[in-house]
């Protein structure tokens, strides 16, 4: 049976600071507010925008989210305690954070011994009334004040009775909500349940979590302090965050949904959490993580014919969640493991009907095997498969007959780049058709000549960009002349779509999967028409 949690979680997101702080992140003012927007479309109850006391960046975020309607979310300026030997009043971080005009403030102080005697150089008493000052004073001058005790985890290990009293005087000064912090990301989750069940004992304060990724626990960890009872937690959309992340967000909102019975968003909000985790990947400029938990392209898909074959009975078999309810979608993946059942599945994807014809699928299930061990991944080249059983079937129509083609690739001297010259002749409709392009590099040389040569026939391939170009040598024994296989990803204004080819030379591999993805676009079109 699933553990189920009563009490209503608040999910504070801190995407726009800590997730910032990742390897290869830049987020723009402008991609925080869109980001911002996304997160309060999504639901989330807290949004930490950034530290206004660290960068000019930040400062402009909260000065330009003032023009911003909100209509689930609250914004959360992020700072520390106040420095040793001033007055709350009188610190210049303490002042940003009330210069950012938020409904809620979030401030962090030191909880472990180590970081107040090695960091901050101060004693333990002063590092108390540091936090004591700070939260008192900002409570009396915001809504909420929430307070992340740093390395808490950490330093309660270190010395239980000195991390119990720097919470001791977030408590007393006011602080609406506590935030056990796993700052290292080393603490394990088992662990953490007994740590969080001992505060709990002590304190009166509402409780929070945030834990990083370091020992690849942040979520478990996050999971395991809400059933004892935390009732705040603290990620990052796709797991963002310094080293190696902070708890995803995307794996902790549809758990604490669907799996404990935790009020926090709803259905509805809930069906938007994929469409959220890959825009904000998108903003990041980052590839989606495929076998992202819930809201990855592979988190819901099949390639075992054994596999296909249960879930087509019955999804519950191999799926722990209906995909829909996070806004994602089963698939079925066709390779060398698939059987009859992959194939109908899809075909059926396809609007194509197959259930009657016994004879084509064992052909299909045969030449795919064959293909895939030749070299050939239909995996990620779906339109490829699809005009692979318009061929089986005899209907794959033929948009242009190749009568060849030349490519010279020529590099006159040292330092200058290469240059490449595409020729081609075709005929489309008993015409032959004689052209040229220039390109960068053989394969664009190729590309800009096969369309220069089509666009006139079908002027709908104008609408066609490649997006993505991958190639990957098969077998290294033969050095230089392995085998290649050639990934393409092309789109157009509606849809995106994968073609292959495979060859011992580059460009012919390259050939075969530009015509896929060309015949796809002409194909699909066709389709359309009634």
């Amino acid at each position: 049976m699933p553990t189920k949690t009563p009490h209503k979680v608040v999910l504070y997101d801190t995407t726009l600071r800590d997730g910032t702080q990742a390897e290869d992140i830049s987020f723009s003012v402008e991609d925080k507010v869109r980001i911002a927007r996304a997160l309060d479309d999504l639901g989330i109850h807290y949004i930490e925008g950034g530290w206004p006391g660290s960068n000019p960046r930040d400062i402009e975020f909260f000065s330009a989210m003032r023009k911003v309607r909100l209509n689930t979310s609250r914004l959360a300026a992020f700072g520390s305690t106040r420095r040793a030997g001033k007055k709350a009043k009188d610190d210049g971080n303490i002042k940003a954070l009330l210069k950012a005009r938020t409904p809620c403030v979030t401030i962090f102080g030191k909880s472990r011994k180590l970081h107040v005697r090695k960091a901050l150089r101060v004693s333990l008493e002063e590092n108390l009334e540091m936090i004591f000052d700070s939260t008192g004073y900002l409570k009396k001058r915001v809504d909420k004040v929430f307070y992340d005790a740093e390395h808490f985890f950490d330093g309660y290990k270190d010395d239980p009775g000195y991390a119990l009293k720097t919470l001791k005087a977030a408590e007393e000064a006011g602080a609406d909500c506590i935030v056990l912090c796993d700052t290292n990301g080393g603490t394990l989750p088992f662990e953490a349940a007994e740590i969080v069940r001992a505060v709990r004992s002590q304190l009166k304060a509402a409780l929070g979590i945030h834990a990083h990724d370091d020992s690849g626990t942040a979520v478990a960890t996050t999971l395991t302090a809400v059933k004892e009872g935390v009732a705040h937690v603290q990620g990052t959309i796709n797991g963002f965050g310094e080293r190696c992340g902070n708890a995803d967000l995307c794996s902790i909102i549809p758990a604490l949904k669907l799996k404990m019975g935790a009020g926090c968003l709803s259905a509805g909000q809930l069906k938007k959490l994929r469409e959220v985790s890959r825009f904000v990947y998108e903003i990041a400029n980052l590839p989606h993580n495929k076998r992202q938990p819930y809201v990855g392209e592979s988190a819901f898909a099949h390639k075992a014919g054994v596999h296909v074959s249960a879930v087509v009975k019955s999804p519950a078999t191999y799926e722990h969640i209906r995909p829909e309810l996070v806004g994602n979608h089963q698939r079925v993946l066709v390779s060398d493991l698939s059987g009859k059942s992959n194939i109908l599945y899809k075909a059926q994807e396809y609007g194509v009907d197959l259930e009657s014809n016994e004879k084509v699928v064992r052909h299909l299930v045969s030449d795919l095997k064959k293909l895939e061990h030749g070299g050939f991944q239909f995996e990620g080249a779906e339109a490829s498969f699809e005009l692979l059983i318009q061929e089986a079937l005899r209907k794959r129509k033929k948009y242009f007959k190749l009568l060849g083609f030349r490519v010279i690739d020529e590099k006159k001297e040292e330092g200058r780049a290469p240059y490449s010259e595409a020729t081609i002749r075709l005929k489309v409709n008993d015409l032959i058709e004689h052209t040229a392009a220039e390109g960068n590099g053989p394969v664009n040389a190729l590309d800009r000549a096969l369309r220069k040569a089509l666009e006139r026939f079908y002027p709908s391939l104008k609408e066609v960009k490649l997006l993505d170009f991958k190639v990957r040598v098969l077998a290294g024994v033969e050095g230089t002349a392995a085998k290649v296989r050639v990934l393409v990803e092309s789109g157009d204004s509606v849809e995106r779509w994968g073609t292959v080819g495979v060859s011992e030379n580059v460009i012919e591999a390259s050939w075969q999967a530009l015509v896929d993805s060309l015949e796809y676009k002409l194909y699909k079109d066709k389709k359309k028409k009634p």
